[in-house]
């Protein structure tokens, strides 16, 4: 592949790029690499000239141990719980290896600047209402991970406020299908094929009874 920009003998960070190993991924060179520390990696080309990646993952280890020395996440000999909300809120949103940064990260959504500290964000959780059980939330699922758009709930409200759960307002009243399924006795599947599938007007679908049908013995 004569069009591939030779990457032998550069320096991105702590790797020093040996030489070509031959292998592709999704067309990407995989490069040989040795990293200050010692270890040796094989990284993708692509991964590299980006800046994603900058040693062979020992640099996110110091900083992690740092983090847990400096600013005291360990309780009682373990890893503050907001330490690893923090941990896989940056993972979706700034690795793109991350089976959700497609999602996240892969939809332009950013993590606010001064919460790449972990410090600075537990700070922040503790100030604003976390407790054992919450995680965060954004209450617009478009926007940023920042102190604006952000709060602390638990699971079942946070799946309510997913992009795939549809709203729906009925008589001045806004809420989710599976509130509307308690109110109205009508089960949710019986709900989406009315409004979704056969396009039914809302008031009807809610307010219709359910015809059952009899079998003969």
């Amino acid at each position: 592949m004569s069009n591939v920009r030779d990457l032998k003998g550069q320096r991105f960070g702590r790797l020093l790029v040996l030489y070509d190993t031959g292998e592709r991924k999704h067309r990407n060179v995989v490069w040989h690499c040795r990293c200050d520390c010692g270890n040796e990696v094989d990284i993708r080309g692509c991964s590299l000239t980006s800046g994603n990646t900058t040693s062979c993952g020992c640099y996110n280890r110091e900083r992690t141990a740092e983090a847990h020395t400096v600013h005291g996440m360990n309780r009682q000999g373990k890893i503050h719980p907001v330490y690893h909300i923090w941990s896989t809120m940056i993972q979706r949103c700034e690795n793109p290896n991350d089976k959700r940064y497609k999602d996240y990260g892969g939809r332009g959504i950013k993590v606010y600047k001064a919460w790449h500290d972990p410090a600075v964000f537990i700070d922040w959780a503790l100030s604003h209402g976390w407790r054992e059980g919450l995680t965060i939330d954004r209450i617009d699922n478009n926007g940023n991970y920042e102190p604006s758009n952000c709060r602390w709930v638990t699971r079942k409200e946070q799946a309510r406020n997913k992009r795939s759960n549809r709203l729906i307002t009925f008589n001045g009243k806004t809420q989710c299908l599976a509130d509307w399924s308690r109110e109205t006795g009508i089960t949710c599947g019986t709900l989406w094929q009315r409004i979704y599938r056969f396009h039914w007007p809302i008031e009807r679908a809610l307010t219709e009874p359910v015809r059952r049908v009899k079998y003969a013995s």
